[in-house]
């Protein structure tokens, strides 16, 4: 789960730095896994990521920052995860699937059929079927299920009752999955791919650099649905900005941000079902 590193709209010669944001939960079911990054296997192997992927993001390929690494770390085996919610199946959020083969996997199953049987040229390129070679347990869902915070079709994942949600965030992929984690503090809102920098989030003047603007634009198979979801964001950071806290799969203010405060990330409790919020996995460099 190493930094992913992209260009600058600012300086086409620079790098910035992304990162792999993933969560891991500790239930009475089992751990909880929220997105996988890259895994153990696509650090072996790199022609399971693609050269393309590799020039253009030039990730760091460092096992000890894989999930299934940095779980042992905290004193867990990989079969102590039970569960694992990919927000999307793209490579750098599915990769670790096969480091933990006995876990359930939760996808909406648009996404599933979307990953099974891409048609988009972009997600031919950003879906890998060699990180499910191993034949995960899948466990597709519907998009149904009750209001919350303004966001419709949002269900529970089954077993930990109203305590882990899923979210649909269509619009970067078929079926993009926010998570919900309900904690002592607050509510944590793992948002995936719906938005890149910490700045787009901003309530009065949102904004992204140039670059990441285009990428996920270009990147989305359906962008109007991409951005009403970015509103209702918005919207839910203006309007209840103590009761939930959302972050992206990917900015590194946002990772260093949670990894550093009292936020309930790192060792919060989560009521009721999920006993204890492990946090953000990444080791930041």
């Amino acid at each position: 789960m190493a930094w992913k590193r992209i260009t600058r709209s600012a300086c086409p010669s620079a790098r910035a730095r992304m990162v792999c944001h993933c969560l891991v939960l500790e239930t009475r079911q089992g751990l909880v896994l929220v997105d996988t990054g890259l895994g153990m296997h696509d650090i072996q192997d790199p022609s399971r990521l693609e050269r393309r992927f590799i020039k253009r993001s030039a990730p760091w390929l460092d096992p000890h920052e894989t999930a299934v690494a940095q779980a042992e770390r905290l004193g867990f085996k990989h079969e102590d995860v039970r569960h694992i919610i990919p927000t999307h199946l793209d490579l750098d959020h599915a990769g670790g699937l096969s480091d933990f083969p006995t876990a359930e996997v939760h996808v909406f199953r648009d996404e599933h059929e979307a990953a099974m049987h891409p048609v988009r040229r972009g997600k031919k390129f950003g879906y890998r079927p060699r990180q499910w070679a191993h034949g995960p347990r899948w466990k597709p869902h519907a998009l149904d299920g009750e209001r919350w915070f303004g966001f419709e079709a949002v269900r529970p994942l089954p077993g930990l009752g109203d305590d882990v949600l899923l979210v649909p965030l269509v619009g970067h992929s078929e079926g993009h999955c926010g998570v919900a984690v309900k904690t002592n503090g607050g509510w944590l809102r793992h948002a995936g791919e719906a938005y890149f920098n910490h700045r787009g989030l901003d309530p009065v003047v949102p904004r992204s650099p140039l670059g990441l603007a285009l990428f996920q634009r270009l990147r989305s198979v359906d962008n109007a649905a991409r951005l009403a979801n970015q509103a209702r964001l918005r919207e839910l950071v203006r309007n209840h900005p103590r009761e939930v806290h959302v972050f992206s799969a990917h900015c590194v203010t946002e990772f260093q941000r949670h990894a550093a405060s009292s936020l309930p990330v790192a060792s919060a409790l989560i009521q009721g079902a999920a006993e204890s919020c492990r946090g953000a996995i990444p080791a930041t460099r």
